[in-house]
C-alpha cells in the first residue's frame, strides 16, 4: 500500500467544531480503501485558503518534498488552495514524484488533461474568493453608511443581531464611562488607570483583566463618542448606536493623552495633584509626602510661596463650599425667580445659531471629498480631517439636543438646587476622585499665595463678596440681591449634577444597609 498524507481543512474555527472535517476525513478514508492507499499522517487545518502562509499546509509540503510520503489525498481542489500562489506550489508535487489524489473526482495529475482540469478548478476557486470578498466589502460598506457597525461589539456594548445597532452593556457601559472620566480628570496615567479599572471589575471581551494596550485602545476608540472609525482604512462614519460619552469629553481625553493637559499621577494618588497653582509665579503646586503628611510646594526656589499642607487646603475647600451652600428658604426663592425668568427666555436664536454651525461643518466635510477626488489631499490627511470633522459635527448636534425645553429646564433647576443644598455633604462622602471632580467644577481659579489659599467660584456661582478667596472665616449666605444665575447655560453644571446623583445614590444604599 502506498503511504500518503491526508489533508483536511475548514476556513474558520467555528466550522471546525461542526461535521465538515469529519465528513472530509470519511470521504478520504473511503477513497484510500478503494485505491489501496495508506494514510500514514493527517494534516488538519482551520484557516482560510484565500491567502498564503498557512502553517499546517506549508509543513505538509515540506515533509512531502523530503520524501516522508509518496502521495497526498485531499477532499476537493478548493480544500488545498483558494489562491493561485499556493496552488502553484501544490500542483508541482507530481514533478517531484509525489502523487496527488482528489477523493471526490477522478483526476490524473500525471496527464496533461488531468492537470489542466485541476488548474481550471483552482482558478475558479480563486475567482470565487475574489468575488466573495468584493460582495462582502460592498455589504460591510453599506452597513457602515447606515451607521451600523458590522463587526464584534467593543467592550461596553452588546451585539443585538444583524441590521441592529450595538446596545450599551448594562454591566460594562458604566465602567467605560468611569474610565473616560478618570483619565479626563488628569489624576491617572495609563498604568494607574489600568490598575484602577481592573480593581473596579472591568474586563475585556475574553473575561480577563484589561491590559495596558487594552486601556489605550478604549481611550482611542471614537465608537464610544458615536463615530465609527475603521482602523485599516481610517474612514469614519456617523453611528446610530447610543454613545457612552460626549464628543467634547472624547476630545478632552485626546488632549490629555497628547500631553496638552496637566501631568498625570503615576506613583501617588495625591488628592489635589495638579489642581492648585502658585498665585505669584503661576507654577504648579507639586505634592510631596514628608513625615506622614502631604505638602504642596512651589518648585521655584526664589518664589515667596513655599509650602502648604494638604489638610489646610481641604479645610479651605470645606469653608468655601459651606459659603456657597444654600438654605431651604433661599432654594425656594431662587426657584420662583428662575420660573419668572424662564417665561421670558427664548432658545430659538441659540438653536438657529448652532444649526448654522452644523450646516457649515457638513459643507466642509463635503468639500473634503471634492479635494480628495481632485487629488489635493492624500488618503491619510483626508481620513484624519474627516474624523475630526465628524467629531465636531457630533459635538454640535449634542449642543443642539442639549438646549432644554421648559420641562427639562425646570428639572435641571430642581437638580441644581438639590446639589447646592448639599455641597458640603457631597464633598465629605465622595471618594478622592469624586472630591477632585467637585472641586474642579465648582472653583475656576485655585491658587496659593504665600501662606494663603484662594478659591474663586465659577461664573455661574459667583457673587460680589466671593470674587476673592479667603482662607478662613465665618460662613456667609447669599443676600436677597445676590442670587446666582440660573444654571441652564453653565458649563460645569451637568458634571456636578451627575456627580451629585451618584453620591446621593451611594449614601442611600449605605443608609439602607
Amino acid at each position: 500500500m502506498k503511504p500518503c498524507f491526508g489533508y483536511i481543512r475548514v476556513s474558520t474555527l467555528k466550522q471546525g467544531e461542526g461535521v465538515s472535517l469529519e465528513a472530509q476525513m470519511d470521504s478520504i478514508l473511503a477513497f484510500a480503501s478503494r485505491e489501496n492507499l495508506s494514510i500514514i499522517k493527517w494534516f488538519e487545518e482551520k484557516q482560510t485558503a484565500a491567502k498564503g502562509g498557512r502553517p499546517v499546509f506549508n509543513q505538509m509540503l515540506t515533509q512531502l518534498r523530503r520524501g516522508s510520503a509518496r502521495g497526498v489525498i485531499i477532499h476537493k481542489i478548493d480544500r488545498s488552495a483558494r489562491n493561485l500562489r499556493d496552488w502553484a506550489m501544490f500542483s508541482e508535487l507530481p514533478d517531484h514524484g509525489i502523487d496527488i489524489y482528489v477523493a471526490t473526482e477522478t483526476l490524473d495529475f500525471n496527464s496533461r488533461g488531468g492537470r489542466i482540469t485541476a488548474d481550471i478548478q483552482a482558478v475558479i476557486a480563486a475567482d470565487y474568493i475574489r468575488n466573495l470578498r468584493e460582495e462582502t466589502i460592498k455589504g460591510l460598506s453599506g452597513r457602515l453608511k447606515q451607521g451600523l457597525y458590522p463587526f464584534r461589539a467593543p467592550i461596553g456594548y452588546l451585539d443585538k443581531g444583524k441590521g441592529k445597532p450595538k446596545a450599551p452593556d448594562p454591566q460594562k457601559a458604566p465602567l467605560i464611562r468611569e474610565l473616560f472620566d478618570l483619565y479626563a480628570s488628569g489624576q491617572h496615567s495609563l498604568r494607574s488607570l489600568q490598575a484602577e479599572m481592573n480593581r473596579r471589575g472591568l474586563r475585556n471581551l475574553a473575561g480577563r483583566p484589561l491590559s495596558l494596550h487594552g486601556v489605550e485602545t478604549i481611550l482611542n476608540n471614537t465608537f464610544y463618542a458615536g463615530i465609527i472609525t475603521i482602523a485599516r482604512t481610517g474612514a469614519s462614519y456617523e453611528g446610530i448606536h447610543e454613545p457612552l460619552i460626549s464628543a467634547n469629553q472624547f476630545a478632552r481625553v485626546q488632549d490629555a493623552k497628547a500631553g496638552r493637559a496637566a501631568p498625570k499621577v503615576t506613583r501617588h494618588n495625591h488628592l489635589f495633584q495638579g489642581l492648585f497653582r502658585c498665585g505669584l509665579c503661576e507654577g504648579p503646586m507639586c505634592p510631596e509626602r514628608q513625615k506622614g503628611r502631604v505638602y504642596y510646594r512651589c518648585q521655584r526656589s526664589s518664589c515667596p510661596t513655599t509650602t502648604v499642607r494638604e489638610d489646610r487646603l481641604e479645610d479651605t475647600i470645606r469653608h468655601h463650599l459651606s459659603r456657597l451652600q444654600i438654605s431651604l428658604n433661599l432654594a425656594e426663592e431662587m426657584e420662583d425667580t428662575w420660573c419668572k425668568e424662564q417665561a421670558n427666555t427664548d432658545t430659538t436664536a441659540k438653536a438657529k445659531a448652532i444649526s448654522l454651525q452644523i450646516a457649515d461643518e457638513e459643507r466642509r466635510l463635503d468639500r473634503l471629498t471634492d479635494l480628495l477626488v481632485d487629488e489635493a489631499l492624500d488618503q491619510q490627511t483626508f481620513h484624519d480631517r474627516q474624523r475630526s470633522g465628524k467629531l465636531r459635527l457630533v459635538a454640535l448636534r449634542e449642543q443642539l439636543a442639549a438646549i432644554p425645553d421648559p420641562a427639562a429646564l425646570a428639572k435641571n433647576h430642581g437638580d441644581f438646587l438639590e446639589l447646592m443644598k448639599n455641597l458640603c455633604l457631597l464633598y465629605e462622602i465622595g471618594e478622592p476622585t469624586e472630591k477632585r471632580e467637585l472641586v474642579e467644577n465648582v472653583f475656576s481659579n485655585r491658587k496659593v499665595i504665600g501662606k494663603n489659599v484662594e478659591l474663586e467660584p465659577r461664573d455661574w456661582l459667583r457673587r460680589p463678596d466671593l470674587t476673592h478667596g479667603v482662607s478662613f472665616g465665618d460662613p456667609e449666605r447669599y443676600g436677597d440681591t445676590d442670587l446666582p444665575a440660573a444654571p441652564a447655560g453653565a458649563k460645569n453644571i451637568e458634571h456636578l449634577i451627575s456627580l451629585s446623583k451618584r453620591l446621593t445614590k451611594r449614601r442611600n444604599v449605605h443608609e439602607a444597609d
